[in-house]
């Protein structure tokens, strides 16, 4: 099936006010949000492996805002920033990150493994590629209840190697399944770039293999997300099944906080922070007469002031007790008749 690749061209004032705003003041929460982790991470009170999604916040902002709260989002292990997206409160989220028994797991989970029930985020999941078999799951699991919810299920550029994903879009398509896979694409698994890991560079075009409909979108712009999901919700709710959508993005930092990124070029990085995503929807507000820099500030220190509420938060709680490890293990079934 041919596949198109849609325009990144912004045309300013394509939507509201409220709309611009909450963009910015959301993914400037995610962006504050992700840097205090990393300087917690280098005073070791967050610990274990951490991966930070500053740069790419336009994937997960664009898709809150085009999709509904019924909605099931699944991700991988770079997953603190899509919950705040969603309306997780910071709290839960840094508590998780610091193994206190407040946090959205438990502290049970960490930064690999956060959840949000009651934002429909079934998680981030360690696994490579794991959550992709689960994602076309759930929006099967939405077909057969005869809801007209969908699952988004997001992966990073390496996970696309992995042979699930084929098993998975196959099954996807031949059911119709309900569901928007997202490859965010940000050039490197690890630190190895696509182009050494496969012949298909333009990674959307994997999609054409199982008469997917699949289009690369620019993940450093929101507006652009926003839409290209928007259309693939409306194809997913009326019974087309799947699409795959590659948003090309960028991520500032390393794979986790132990990589130095030494193997890509400061030319390299320097060319993605000059279409940074915060700054283009702060370039529309103040060009747009829609804020003014005062506005701008007011925002950026009420986000301060959230950020290290969530700090003090996470520090001021206690870590799980030891009997917390036997709990959550299994769930007790709940049939309506009994097995012998």
């Amino acid at each position: 099936m041919a596949t198109k690749t849609k325009s990144s061209a912004k045309t300013a004032l394509k939507y509201s006010k409220e709309q611009y705003l909450w963009w910015f003041e959301n993914m400037l929460l995610m962006r504050r949000f992700e840097e205090k982790a990393g300087q917690l991470y280098g005073q070791q009170k967050i610990k274990g492996f951490c991966h930070l999604y500053i740069g790419q916040e336009a994937c997960a902002s664009g898709t809150a805002s085009a999709l509904r709260p019924t909605d099931k989002y699944i991700t991988a292990y770079r997953d603190h920033a899509l919950p705040i997206a969603l309306g997780s409160h910071p709290n839960a989220i840094m508590a998780e990150l610091m193994a206190k028994q407040t946090g959205c797991s438990k502290g049970k989970g960490g930064s690999m493994h956060i959840f949000d029930k009651e934002r429909n985020f079934v998680g981030g999941h360690g696994i490579v590629g794991g959550q992709i078999p689960l994602g076309a799951g759930l929006g099967f699991a939405e077909k057969y209840l005869g809801t007209d919810n969908l699952c988004i299920c997001f992966m990073g550029d390496g996970a696309v190697r992995q042979g699930a994903l084929h098993e998975a879009f196959n099954m996807a398509m031949l059911w119709k399944t309900p569901v928007i896979f997202v490859i965010e694409n940000n050039g490197y698994a690890m630190g190895t770039s696509v182009e050494r890991t496969s012949n298909v560079h333009e990674l959307y075009k994997i999609g054409s293999s199982y008469a997917m409909p699949s289009f690369a979108v620019d993940g450093m712009n929101v507006e652009a997300v926003h839409e290209a999901v928007v259309e693939a919700a409306e194809r997913a709710r009326r019974g087309d099944g799947p699409t795959l959508l590659e948003f090309n993005t960028y991520r500032y930092k390393g794979h986790s906080m132990s990589d130095p990124a030494k193997y890509r070029t400061k030319e390299e990085l320097d060319e993605y922070k000059a279409k940074d995503p915060i700054e283009q929807v702060r370039t529309i507000l103040l060009e747009n007469g829609l804020s003014t820099e005062a506005d701008l500030e007011a925002i950026e220190e009420k986000i301060k002031v959230q950020v290290q509420e969530s700090v003090d938060f996470a520090e001021a709680s206690p870590y799980p007790p030891v009997d917390e490890m036997y709990k959550d293990i299994y769930v007790e079934p709940n049939y309506p008749y009994i097995i012998d």
